[in-house]
């Protein structure tokens, strides 16, 4: 039987999760929102496995649109593998992946591909960065006249003190 990570593990990974999401979304990407119809859902989809096993952590995979994954989805019922809406998947899933691999690597996270055999295109997020975000208001941002930027208002990370 699995065991669940302790609370503090999961808050953690919450936390990271949390991060990735914002830097996806800065960087310009869809990012499929918690309980959306599979249906509806294309982008990045970023998850936390509540479980303490050696597949536990953050997982991020990418969704194609609902249209390019039914033309998968009939070519793999029909057995039609010379479809040509396999291959471009997998260049899609493989160039997605690599791009935001390359976003979150640049944004301080440590990431690397899923070593899951039953998540196949998917990456795993090992760690992320300490420190504010490359997007987040600037201290000159949030100063006011005669005020300190310490002082109330905006944070460095946009949010409200």
């Amino acid at each position: 039987m699995l065991e669940k990570a302790g609370a503090e593990v999961v808050a953690e990974r919450e936390r990271i999760a949390a991060r990735v999401r914002d830097e996806l979304v800065a960087a310009g990407l869809p990012v499929v929102a918690s309980g959306l119809n599979r249906v509806l859902s294309q982008g990045v989809e970023v998850t936390v496995d509540p479980f303490d096993d050696d597949a536990g952590g953050v997982s991020v995979s990418w969704s194609s649109s609902p249209r390019l994954q039914s033309c998968v989805m009939r070519a793999a019922r029909h057995n039609l593998l010379d479809d040509p809406a396999l291959a471009h998947q997998q260049v899609v899933l493989e160039a997605m992946l690599a791009a935001i691999t390359a976003i979150l690597v640049s944004a301080g996270f440590t990431v690397r591909d899923s070593l899951n055999d039953y998540a196949p295109f998917t990456l795993e997020v090992l760690a992320g960065p300490g420190g504010p975000p490359s997007w987040g208001l600037r201290e000159e941002e949030v100063a006011v006249a005669g005020r300190s930027a310490g002082a109330g208002g905006a944070s460095a990370d946009g949010s409200e003190s």
